[in-house]
This record gives structure tokens, C-alpha cells and sequence, in this order.
């Protein structure tokens, strides 16, 4: 794989509960991370003492952050209301030339900032809530 635009990678939101996504405006960096925790079956009769972990056991799940600044009313009205109405919309990552994560997230935190001589920013973190799928660029 080459060298990917960074800009490229985009996390959006379902705006209104119809399956139409739309990017949050204003992001300048955005990253997702995959985790799994293992189960740990190791015993005294495990081969020369080496961890075992069981297979397709532990709790599998995504998080979300993004950081930038305010340029769009509806998509950052959108984040507003999902975090104070509680609710697990669906969101998008694209991640270019790989594909697009799709699934229901919390949004568990939402930062805001600025100085008296700079622009007002945003920070987000977001929590997998479900199931996710993935399905592959074409």
C-alpha cells in the first residue's frame, strides 16, 4: 500500500436515523484503534510453560477520536445532541484504499477549547456500542 492523504480519513454520522452519512465537518484529525481482549487458558499441562489464550473468547471493540474545529451547524448540533441525548447512533470510518467500519457508537467524551486569539476546537472520543462491520474498498 502507498502513502495515504491523511484528510482522507473520515468519520461520519448518520444524521437522521435514515442511513444517510454525513462527514463531521471541520475534523483536521481523526483516528480509530481495534481492540480484543484475550482469555488467558494457560494451565500446568500448557507446553513448556507458554501462555495459551483461547480462541475467538474476550470482548472485541473500536474506539473513535477526532479533533478540529467548527465549521458546519448541523453535524456539530448532530454530536451535540447525540452526547446529551445519550443516544448510539451509526457512524462510518473511512479509512482510504482499505475500506469503511460501520456500527453503532457512544460518543463518551466531547472537549471544547479555544484562545482569545485563535479559533474555537473540538475534541471527541467515541466507543464501539455493537456489532461492527467492515467491508473492503473496491
Amino acid at each position: 500500500m502507498v502513502a495515504q492523504n491523511g484528510k482522507d480519513l473520515l468519520i461520519k454520522v448518520d444524521l437522521t436515523g435514515d442511513g444517510q452519512f454525513e462527514t463531521l465537518a471541520g475534523l483536521r484529525a481523526t483516528r480509530m484503534s481495534f481492540n480484543a481482549e484475550s482469555v488467558d487458558v494457560t494451565s500446568l499441562d500448557s507446553t513448556g510453560g507458554w501462555r495459551e489464550l483461547l480462541a475467538g473468547a474476550g470482548v472485541r471493540s473500536a474506539a473513535i477520536t477526532g479533533a478540529g474545529i467548527f465549521k458546519d451547524e448541523a453535524t456539530d448540533e448532530r454530536a451535540r445532541q447525540i452526547f446529551f441525548d445519550a443516544e448510539m447512533p451509526d457512524f462510518q470510518v473511512v479509512i482510504p484504499h482499505f475500506g469503511t467500519v460501520t456500527g453503532p457508537f457512544q460518543l463518551t467524551a466531547i472537549d471544547y477549547a479555544g484562545s482569545h486569539d485563535g479559533e474555537a476546537t473540538y475534541e471527541m472520543s467515541l466507543a464501539s456500542a455493537g456489532a461492527l462491520t467492515f467491508t473492503a474498498a473496491s
